[in-house]
């Protein structure tokens, strides 16, 4: 269960440099109407993000084509760009996928997703794999995506190459796009479906960097050999609260987003998320993103910034310490303490550490946790703890949800809506034209 400490996130906690009080009571009393059109949302299911915990019919789906995918595969690829892929890679590094050292031992089917557009990258990476046995997943919400469809023409061109009959193109693929509409033109299931490949219907209601409990998030996961009930189970953790009508106080993800609201108010524009496990790694590139993309609009918002403990206080502490006060903190810990590989104490004895003996890997991660948050708060740093004890699908479920709450809820106090996204369309346009005129 995910727990929420932030004290040491105001100025009476750590004083100058931290969120003043009076700033912190406002953003708490103004979130109160947004918390209130968050749960009129719910009880009328216009904002159909809130109903996914509870839903369950569309998951017998998502693990057919699960299955369908591992028959026979080494390898599946995802193609997909920013929401379409990161929700699916923080659910993938619960099975190792992106962790250093790690990623090299999965068993198969191995998966990549090929979310960056790189053509050196993706040239060699088709070189490498076994044609015969890859599989690739195509998203798309819009179909239109540039980047997927691309990678797609390549895929079965590569494919083609590799001596794959035209009649057996189709069990190499997946699509997931929103369904087909009368008279408007679907550019990937125009591609696709000629070869017979299925679709998934992504969900209409729900935009790509919120779709990670949806099945574009799920179906990798599913493929993976996730509890993907146990992810929106976790889910319904967060949600709870919200459906229960209870007040801001008493919502963690609302009293986030007030300390975040009251940051932006106070001059802090920076918002670092520094986890304390290596299955988290990737959660924070997804929050990158959701953060971003939800919340920089009419000249507001604040700047995301990824961080992972233990290893980014040897690289960002310096300027998180002794640098300009305008960053708001988020340290998550995860319960560490006692777990891990065992310090021999002869040896711990030779290095002239002799408290080291005995103790484990997890006893000195869980210590360096602890002593950021408070290095921080000794240094007038504004920062809250967050902490779970451990990371399974359920925990990762209820952090999921936490933060895709926290977000639409500091969009709705800000007053911008969390949820479009018109500045990120003007580059595609643009990116589109100048590809046909041979531009670059």
């Amino acid at each position: 269960m995910l727990q929420q400490s932030f004290d040491l996130a105001l100025e009476s906690g750590v004083g100058a440099g931290g969120i003043p009080d009076a700033a912190f009571e406002k953003a708490l009393a103004d979130l109160g109407p947004a918390l209130a059109r968050l749960k009129e949302q719910a009880d009328t299911r216009s904002l159909p993000l809130l109903g996914l915990p509870s839903d369950t019919a569309d998951l017998p789906p998502v693990h057919a084509a699960a299955r369908r995918l591992r028959e026979g595969a080494t390898d599946i690829l995802v193609l997909g760009v920013g929401g379409s892929s990161l929700g699916g890679q923080t659910l993938a590094q619960l099975t190792g996928y992106g962790t250093v050292g790690l990623s090299s031992f999965l068993p198969e089917p191995r998966i990549h997703f090929l979310d960056n557009l790189d053509p050196i990258t993706y040239e060699a990476l088709l070189k490498k794999l076994p044609l015969k046995t890859t599989k690739f997943i195509s998203i798309s919400k819009s179909g239109g995506t540039g980047e997927t469809l691309l990678q797609t023409i390549v895929a079965i061109t590569a494919l083609r190459g590799a001596g794959i009959a035209e009649a057996d193109l189709g069990k190499h693929f997946q699509g997931l796009s929103e369904p087909a509409k009368p008279g408007k033109f679907h550019a990937l299931r125009a591609l696709l479906e000629p070869f017979g490949t299925p679709f998934l219907d992504h969900h209409t209601g729900v935009g790509g960097r919120y779709s990670v409990l949806t099945n574009c998030g799920l179906l990798p996961a599913s493929t993976l050999g996730l509890d993907i009930e146990a992810l929106r189970a976790g889910a319904a953790k967060a949600l709870a609260p919200v459906l229960a009508g209870k007040g801001v106080r008493e919502v963690p993800a609302a009293v986030g987003a007030a300390l975040h609201l009251a940051a932006m108010r106070s001059g802090k524009g920076i918002a670092v998320l520094m986890p304390y496990a290596d299955k988290l790694a990737l959660f924070t590139r997804w929050w990158v993103q959701l953060w971003a993309e939800s919340l920089g609009k009419d000249g507001k918002g604040t700047q995301p910034v990824a961080a992972l403990g233990p290893v980014d206080q040897h690289s960002q502490q310096q300027l998180y310490l002794a640098g300009p006060k305008d960053k708001f903190f988020t340290v998550l810990t995860v319960g560490a303490k006692g777990k891990g590989p065992k310090i021999d104490a002869g040896l711990a004895g030779v290095i002239a550490e002799p408290d080291f003996a005995n103790k484990t890997i997890g006893d000195l991660v869980a210590a360096q946790g602890l002593a950021m948050v408070d290095t921080f708060a000794k240094n007038g740093r504004s920062v809250r703890r967050l902490h779970v004890e451990h990371v399974d699908e359920t925990v990762h479920g209820e952090l999921l949800m936490h933060f895709m709450l926290e977000t639409i809820l500091t969009g709705y106090g800000m007053g911008v809506d969390p949820f479009d996204q018109e500045a990120v369309e003007e580059a595609k346009i643009l990116a589109k034209r100048y590809l046909a005129e041979g531009r670059g």
